[in-house]
């Protein structure tokens, strides 16, 4: 993850979408320190304690459902099932008002790059990681399996979200990239509800909710949520950022007399 870290920059100063965009961008320190540090080290051990907890009142692990397996099979495994369940989740997320609450955090950043991937509300992790975490522990995988899938996870995390001009041809038909993932981040009516699948872009494609037009001929330009701009001071926006969710109904949601009228995913607001 640290040689992701430091070479994903370097390649979006060489080969970037946007040219114009800092590296410094605005929330770079928040998304930095406050996401990728302080809150992924909590939750961890939040949601380690958790699945041990669900372990010890099982015992699910001694059953050895998949210790039998190769350890590659195991890793394929895991990744194919939780990315479906990611994408359906994701999916969901855009349909349903409470859950939106939890997943418009990672919207709110109005410049994507390899960093700004990991803006996501607490809660939010705290459920898919330990959808994640829980079945590789509880079956009973190797411990590398979660080593590798937390890494893969991570690092994919970064690239789809990266500020690189890069191509994936017909690839992009199986796996998820930047020129497609970057969609799903545009404030752009085209693309509204598009594009939820985090590494097998399959998922778009076999559901169709993919969007993926020449990219030639279209780029993406505009980002993040029109109905909110968060005051992006550290640290306190993140503490704005993860209480936000909470607001009552109808406090800071758009409005048809708002002067930043919501934008729309699948025909529901974008609070929703």
């Amino acid at each position: 993850m640290a040689i992701a870290g430091g070479l994903l920059p370097a390649l979006e100063r060489r080969w970037p979408y946007n040219p114009e965009q800092r590296v410094l961008r605005t929330g770079f320190w928040i998304d930095l320190v406050l996401y990728g540090f302080v809150q992924s080290y909590a939750l961890g051990i939040v949601i380690g304690r958790l699945i041990g907890a669900i372990d010890h009142g099982t015992g699910l692990s001694r059953l050895h459902l998949v210790s039998a397996w190769p350890a590659g099979w195991q890793l394929v495994f895991f990744l194919v099932t939780h990315d479906l369940y990611i994408y359906l989740f994701h999916r969901l997320q855009h349909r349903c008002r409470l859950l939106w609450r939890i997943h418009e955090a990672h919207h709110s950043v109005p410049q994507v790059d390899w960093l700004s991937g990991v803006r996501s509300h607490a809660l939010e992790i705290l459920v898919n990681q330990s959808v994640e975490f829980a079945p590789i522990l509880l079956l009973g995988a190797a411990p590398d399996v979660a080593v590798l899938k937390g890494t893969i996870s991570a690092v994919w995390g970064m690239f789809i979200h990266s500020n690189l001009d890069v191509r994936l041809g017909v690839l992009q038909y199986l796996i998820n990239g930047p020129e497609m993932h970057r969609w799903h981040h545009a404030d752009q009516p085209e693309a509204y509800g598009r594009n939820f699948s985090t590494k097998l872009a399959v998922w778009d494609w076999l559901f169709r909710t993919a969007y993926f037009p020449d990219p030639r001929l279209r780029k993406a330009q505009r980002f993040g949520l029109r109905y909110v701009r968060y005051p992006e001071r550290f640290p306190v926006d993140y503490a704005i950022q993860q209480a936000y969710a909470f607001r009552r109904s109808g406090f800071g949601e758009p409005s048809e007399t708002a002067p930043a009228p919501s934008i729309r995913r699948d025909g529901v607001a974008a609070v929703s």
